[in-house]
């Protein structure tokens, strides 16, 4: 039971990403790579501002800043040099592997004996039900601000800039701007999984973030299928079913390990998993046809 717990705990570690993945991928369309660095990045602010013994309320603004910082260079890349999109995600991405290295010192940092937002807040004596409603609680107010933004003339002028740039440009909206913006807050969001999974984890580590937009890509597939068979169109719902897919995505690769699929291949299980949730809508159109 506590191997699907940790699974769970994950899951929600994870929704930040996930969420960040639907603001790019699926409202502005953009297949941004930045976000394998701007996690390691969330991931390494949290760990040196925690062994340096600063307080929440500094570290927490610190990684979303820093995460937005590096979505916004992509979009500075993507719209003002006119570099593709994923061109420009994979540039900002290979250089802060070397700016994470470089704030670190070295390629791990454990954050073992030090307090984190876990140990901060007591609302269970159990350590992985407290870990539990504090994850709950965080990405719940995430996910408000998140929906609660998409929901104003502005949010409403970022999804329309994905859904249609030559209309809402003709309405005098700056879509450069937007992208930045945009993509500035998808890989804040990451950031701040990164944030979470290393106190969860209790370390920090150089590679940790390679291959993790999978993840956050897969949670949204998830999410997206089912918006699309039960024919969702509201913010809120399709938000949460992000949210879900996350959680989904680790319970698989849960039960993945429990029936004794060996860990090496655990990657390999994961892509083929997003193929095949990828294809299923094509091969549903196809049968129909």
């Amino acid at each position: 039971m506590d191997f699907y717990l940790t699974a769970l705990l994950q899951g929600l570690c994870f929704s930040a990403i996930a969420l960040g993945i639907y603001i790019s991928m699926k409202i502005f369309n953009i297949p941004d790579i930045t976000t394998d660095g701007s996690y390691t990045l969330g991931a390494v602010v949290t760990a040196i501002l925690l062994t340096h013994h600063q307080p929440a309320y500094i570290i927490l603004p610190a990684v979303v800043i820093s995460g937005g910082i590096a979505g916004a260079l992509t979009g500075i890349i993507h719209t003002k040099l006119k570099i593709n999109a994923l061109l420009a995600g994979i540039l900002v991405m290979t250089a802060l592997y070397s700016v994470n290295l470089s704030l670190m010192g070295r390629s791990n940092l454990p954050l073992i004996n030090i307090s984190s937002l876990f140990t901060l807040i007591n609302i269970s004596a159990d350590p992985n039900h407290n870990t539990f409603w504090i994850l709950a609680i965080f990405v719940l107010i995430i996910t408000l601000l998140i929906g609660y933004l998409l929901k104003t003339d502005f949010g409403i002028a970022m999804r329309a800039t994905g859904n249609s740039e030559s209309m809402i440009r003709s309405l005098g909206v700056n879509t450069d701007r937007m992208k930045i913006i945009g993509l500035a807050l998808a890989n804040a969001l990451t950031a701040l999984s990164g944030y979470l999974i290393s106190q969860f984890q209790g370390f920090t580590d150089i590679s940790m973030g390679i291959g993790i937009v999978i993840v956050g890509l897969g949670s949204v597939i998830i999410a997206e299928t089912m918006i699309n068979w039960l024919h969702i169109t509201s913010v809120w719902l399709s938000l949460a079913l992000v949210l879900a897919g996350a959680v989904i995505f680790q319970l698989i690769l849960a039960v993945t390990l429990d029936i004794g699929i060996n860990p090496n291949m655990l990657k390999v299980v994961t892509a083929v998993f997003v193929l095949v949730i990828v294809s299923l809508p094509r091969l549903s159109l196809l049968s129909r046809k």
